[in-house]
Formats: structure tokens, sequence, C-alpha cells
């Protein structure tokens, strides 16, 4: 398992470093901003973020918080002011306010959450890079749904265009019987036919301001009510021997970007080769592996691109890796998942448990490939 790299013949221009002691600004407070919060505190870097929410697990590991909305184009002026770069740990922060932040670096680019917060736009950007999505048909009305409906039949997934993540926003339809209930009237979707697919994979990639593309391997994702429950690394064969053709389609997803940090596309694996489901222009879930896992975390190597620094190693550093998501209750199991001194238990820090949560995660490093 060594660390794949790919440079571009034409990367994007060098800016000078941003030095430790640096302040980086995290648009969103969620667990991703706190798991990048945390690796830029150990290359020095101070954090400051920015989420609509007090409640802010993000926040709280951080040497300065703005609690305001994102729409409010003076706070984000003022925060961009106290920042030295900016990211974002979520893909649903608006763009069009985005303009606010002044001369301040974002890193990645409005673009890709513009992309990635349209899934028609998402998959239309993708299918002109090569890649191959599930068939899909814009429905903004009865007429358009009918005429999805004949064309790509059943069974399929209405789902919005926007706002939608962890199965939120999806509606199964397995007959046309299923849609008797549905009001389409004002609302921007999409219906996609359903994937006849033998696994589910992520294909995480960082990129740095020279136009260096370094990948962790691939992990195989299992997914539960539409919310990822497990990623295991290596993957089975039916994953590994469609890796390469995924990679090629991120790297040019990436470039075609000027993309700067981690970028992670999704994946079925079908008998015909890798189709796209979604790309999240951010760090992922399906590599909380990779803080215990791999050479360099997909959180540091974030912090390292977007900062100017040489890229780390991206190589996984045992034999095989499980990463269990803790959802909901799940989560209050913290004493015997700490009972197994082979787990690596890692709680955010949310004050409520809801069903349906992302409350934590536990990975655990598998030195002989089983467990």
């Amino acid at each position: 398992m060594t660390s794949d790299s790919l440079s571009f013949a034409d990367p994007i221009r060098h800016a000078a470093p941003i030095a430790p002691g640096s302040t980086i600004g995290i648009l969103g407070g969620g667990q991703l901003g706190r798991m990048l919060a945390m690796a830029a505190a150990q290359l020095g870097y101070c954090c400051h973020v920015y989420a609509p929410d007090g409640d802010s697990v993000a926040a709280d590991v951080s040497a300065g918080f703005t609690c305001a909305p994102y729409d409010d184009t003076g706070a984000l002026a003022e925060f961009a002011a106290a920042c030295d770069v900016i990211t974002y740990e979520f893909e649903n922060v608006p763009v069009a306010p985005l303009p606010s932040l002044g001369d301040t670096p974002l890193r990645s680019p409005a673009r890709a959450l513009e992309i990635a917060q349209d899934r028609l736009a998402e998959k239309r950007f993708v299918e002109q890079h090569g890649g191959t999505p599930a068939p899909f048909m814009a429905v903004e009305n009865e007429a358009e749904f009918t005429a999805a409906l004949e064309r790509i039949g059943t069974p399929g997934i209405l789902k919005t265009r926007r706002d939608g993540y962890d199965g939120k926003g999806q509606w199964r339809i397995m007959s046309p019987r299923d849609t008797e209930d549905l009001t389409l009237s004002g609302k921007q979707l999409i219906y996609e036919g359903f994937v006849d697919f033998t696994a589910e994979f992520s294909v995480i990639l960082v990129r740095g301001l020279d136009g260096e593309i370094r990948f962790w391997d691939s992990a195989q994702n299992d997914h539960s009510s539409g919310i990822l429950s497990r990623s295991v690394v290596p993957a089975g064969a039916a994953v590994a021997s469609q890796v390469p053709a995924a990679r090629e389609l991120a790297a040019r997803v990436a470039e075609a970007l000027g993309y700067v940090g981690v970028l992670t596309l999704e994946f079925f694996a079908t008998e015909k080769g890798p189709v796209f489901n979604e790309m999240a222009p951010r760090v992922h879930n399906s590599g909380h592996w990779t803080i215990e896992g791999a050479r360099t975390s997909q959180f540091e190597n974030h912090i390292r691109a977007i900062c100017g620094l040489p890229l780390g190693l991206t190589d996984t550093i045992v034999p095989a890796v499980r990463m269990d998501n803790l959802i909901g209750e799940e989560a209050n199991d913290w004493l015997s998942l700490l009972a197994d001194p082979a787990n690596h238990l890692h709680l955010y820090g949310k004050a409520e448990i809801n069903p349906g949560r992302k409350m934590g995660h536990v990975t655990r490093l598998l030195t002989d490939g089983h467990g």
C-alpha cells in the first residue's frame, strides 16, 4: 500500500506558504471542522470558526468563533479580516455571500461549492469530464416527472437538487404507485435510475497549490438509511479493479476546478465500471480512518494544501483498517468500546443525541487483515 501521487504539467500558480502561527478560517461548525482545527493546531495554526449555530463542536477546539448567519455579509467581512486563509467543512455554505470574504484566499474554490450544491449541475459537470453517473433527468413539475419515469423507469430515486445529505431529501420510487402522494409543484428535483452495483467506494485525493495530487487507498463503504455506517480498507476485489479509472476521473475533476485541498468522489462498482454517485468538496466521513491508518490524515493534508505546504505521504500503514460511525445512541457505548484497547474512539462533543445524528466514530487497525 504505497502513496500514489500525480502531477499535472500545468500546475496552478504558486503562492507564498502561510506560516504557522497564522489564522485559518473555517466555514461550518461541525465535526469535520473540529477535526480540521485539531490537525491545524498540531501544525501550529490557530483556527477561527464561522457558523450560524451557537453549539458548534468545531468552535469548542478553536481560538475564535463568529456565530452569525451565512448571509450576513458584514460578519463575513469581519471574519475574513481576522483570517489568513479560509476553508469550509460543509458543502452547503451559500455561495452568493462569499465575495464578502474579500482578498482572503478561499481554498477550495467557491466554484466547487457551487457545482456540488446542485445535483443536476454536479452530474452534468462530471459527464463533461468523462464520468458516468446513473441515468438522470431534471424534474420541476408533474409532466417532467412523468417523462422521467417513462425514459428511466422504476425503480429509481427522486431527490432534491439542493440541501440533501445523509439520505435527506430523497424518495425511493419502486413503482409508479409510489408517486401518488408526492407534490412536485415549485420544487427543483432530479430523478435517478437505480444502479445495479456490487459495492460502494470513495476516492479521496488531496491537491496542493502546485498541482500535485495524492490519493489515499479507497475505502469500501456500507450505508444504512442513507448514512455511512462503515468504511473498510483495503476494499474488495470488485472495487480494487475500478479504482484506477475512478482516480483518473477524480483527478480530471480536481484539475478542472483548480482545486486545492481534499476532494472526495463517491462511486458504485458495477459490471460496466465505476458509476459516479456524488462529489464532496471537503474532507469526508469515509476518510476518517486516515487519522490512525494513514501516514498523513486527510485533515492534516487538507491544512497542508490550503496553507501551501508540502503534502504528506498518504500510504496506509497497516494491512487493514475498519471505521464505524457511531449514530445516535450508539455513542453511549463509549465505555465498552474503550474496553478494547485496539479501538480508537472519536466522540464529537455533541450535547444532544438524536436518531440519525453522527455522534462519533471508532477506528480499528487490523494488523492481520481481520477483525
